[in-house]
C-alpha cells in the first residue's frame, strides 16, 4: 500500500511524519521513502537527499523517479524503489505534493492519501512562527491551501490542531489502516 501524506505548508506534516516514524520504528512492513530535492542538506526541515538542478532534471529524464514535481522553486522526486518496496509487500510513506495525486492514482491504483489539515487561523499562526515568509507569502499559502479540496474514498483526514502527539496518533492509525 502506498500511503501518501498531504497537506498545505505550515500544517505540520514533517512533525507529525517524525513522529510516525520514531512510532512504527519497529514496524518493518511500513517504510517512510525519503525525498530527493534541490535544496542543501543544512537547509533545514525533512532529512532529505540533496540533489542539483541539473543532476534531478537528468535523472527524471531518465524515469528515475516514481514521482516528481515542483513547489516553491524546489524539485521533489521520489525514487523507482518504492515499486519494487511496494511489490515486496511494504506499506511505503511519502510527503507529497497534492499536484501528484492523481497521477500517483492512475499509477499505482489503490492507495491511501492522508490528508493533513489545520484550521486557517492555526496554519497562519505556524506560518508566521516559522518566520520563513512575509506577510503576503503567507497570505498567497492560505490562498492555496483553501483553493485545493483533497477527496476521493482513499482520503483519510487528519486535523491536526492539538498537541503533536494527537496528529502523529491520528497519522499511524491512517498508516495501519
Amino acid at each position: 500500500m502506498l500511503v501518501l501524506v498531504v497537506g498545505p505548508s505550515g500544517v505540520g506534516k514533517d512533525t507529525l511524519l517524525d513522529g510516525a516514524r520514531i512510532a512504527l520504528a519497529d514496524d518493518r512492513g511500513v517504510l517512510f521513502a525519503q525525498r530527493q530535492i534541490t535544496r542543501p542538506a543544512a537547509a533545514g526541515g525533512e532529512a532529505h537527499i540533496p540533489i542539483g538542478e541539473s543532476e534531478f532534471a537528468a535523472r527524471e529524464a531518465a524515469g528515475a523517479f516514481a514521482l516528481s514535481w515542483r513547489a516553491h522553486g524546489l524539485a521533489y522526486g521520489v525514487g523507482v524503489e518504492i515499486d519494487s518496496q511496494l511489490a515486496a509487500g511494504l506499506r511505503v510513506v511519502v510527503n507529497v505534493s497534492r499536484q501528484v495525486l492523481n497521477i500517483a492514482r492512475h499509477r499505482y491504483g489503490a492507495i491511501r492519501v492522508v490528508s493533513v489539515t489545520a484550521d486557517p487561523r492555526v496554519l497562519a499562526k505556524r506560518l508566521r512562527s516559522r518566520a520563513r515568509e512575509t506577510e503576503a507569502e503567507i497570505a498567497a499559502r492560505l490562498a492555496r491551501a483553501a483553493a485545493v479540496e483533497v477527496a476521493g474514498d482513499d482520503v483519510v483526514i487528519v486535523r491536526n490542531e492539538g498537541e503533536p502527539q494527537e496528529g502523529v496518533a491520528q497519522l499511524v492509525a491512517a498508516i495501519r489502516r
